[in-house]
């Protein structure tokens, strides 16, 4: 069970409403308004859905995103990249990891400076991501 909601503070309802973060005991939840009804949702299910999606976007293109992150890292031989590779291609064990260590308030933030938003409906189901950087379909 995660700590905290791995998204807080990125995560707005269909409306544009910011969710709220939460506790119902020890989970962490999202708190989404309902015309005055707050609804809690459990955060893993969102974070989860959310990880899903990144780590589909990145199926396929390991060997390219290996290589850009070597280069930013400064460590472009193989074995730098032969590992940030293998890493990539076993996501969902990193993802299990950050579920509980989470993310830190400052990437938090970097991320919703630069357009990451999280759109989830009073269901407690992932609408979308909205990623910087990435197309949309009218683009």
């Amino acid at each position: 069970m995660p700590n905290q909601p791995l998204f807080a503070g990125l995560v707005i309802d269909e409306d544009g409403h910011p969710a709220e973060s939460s506790f119902i005991g020890s989970e962490p939840c999202y708190v989404v308004d309902d015309a005055g009804f707050r609804r809690h949702i459990p955060a893993e299910q969102i974070d989860r859905a959310v990880l899903a999606q990144m780590a589909e976007m990145m199926k396929g293109s390991e060997d390219i995103l290996s290589e850009q992150t070597a280069k930013m890292l400064g460590q472009e031989d193989p074995f730098s990249k032969a590992i940030i590779e293998q890493q990539l291609k076993n996501i969902d064990k990193q993802f299990d990891t950050l579920m509980q260590t989470g993310i830190p308030e400052d990437m938090r933030a970097y991320l919703g400076m630069m357009g990451f938003k999280v759109i989830i409906n009073y269901h407690g189901e992932l609408v979308r991501v909205e990623q910087p950087g990435s197309a949309g379909g009218d683009e």
